[in-house]
């Protein structure tokens, strides 16, 4: 993006079909509150995306070299500055977050929740999310990985609570070709609950998992 610091304001708008340039007004003149979130991350150069070197095909074969760091999980192992992250977005309105906490059900359910008031200034919506971040193995991981997100929506004063059940197999465990099961290392799993992929501030709590 080579002029974005000559825009004043950036839209990405989408595919919203016959109504796009009417709901797109709506969001601009004030009337709806944005509430959707970047499913995807735009790097400042097109070089920084881990695809880049092995995008084109030898002999119409394609080599995919990122492993699992594909998407927002390689540019938080290379930590590259981003133009715009994974789950960015801006907002008319203003959430107030407190008292998240962590806790594990024991077998055979094997879940792990986080619930977390939330307060919105003015109507709106805002995604809560799930973040693990597994302890340092021989294998291969990402730095931290999206496990559960929920989309609530508030009145100006309202307050929920937000509870995210995730089963511990798919919280903490990575699939092993070899043996064909899934695999669950012991340590401590780091849970983080935030709202968006580089917002570092947010509160969080560790647990055991």
């Amino acid at each position: 993006m080579p002029l974005i610091d000559q825009a004043i304001a950036l839209v990405q708008a989408w595919f919203g079909g016959n109504e796009c340039g009417n709901g797109t007004a709506d969001v601009l003149y004030g009337y709806v509150n944005p509430s959707a979130k970047l499913p995807i991350s735009f790097p400042c150069r097109l070089q920084d995306n881990p695809s880049h070197l092995n995008f084109r095909s030898e002999r119409g074969r394609v080599l995919y070299g990122e492993d699992v760091y594909v998407g927002y999980r390689y540019f938080d192992k290379v930590d590259v500055r981003l133009g715009f992250a994974f789950v960015h977005r801006l907002s008319y309105t203003t959430f107030y977050r407190s008292d998240v906490h962590i806790d594990t059900v024991p077998e055979p359910a094997h879940y792990a929740e986080s619930g977390e008031p939330i307060t919105a200034s003015v109507a709106g919506a805002e995604v809560v999310q799930l973040w693990v971040i597994a302890p340092q193995t021989d294998v291969n991981r990402p730095v931290r990985e999206l496990k559960g997100f929920r989309k609530v929506f508030l009145q100006p004063g309202e307050t929920q609570t937000v509870r995210l059940d995730v089963e511990k197999k798919f919280a903490t465990s990575w699939w092993d070709e070899e043996r064909s099961k899934w695999i669950s290392e012991k340590g401590i799993y780091q849970v983080v609950a935030r709202r968006s992929w580089q917002c570092y501030h947010q509160h969080h709590s560790t647990g055991n998992l």
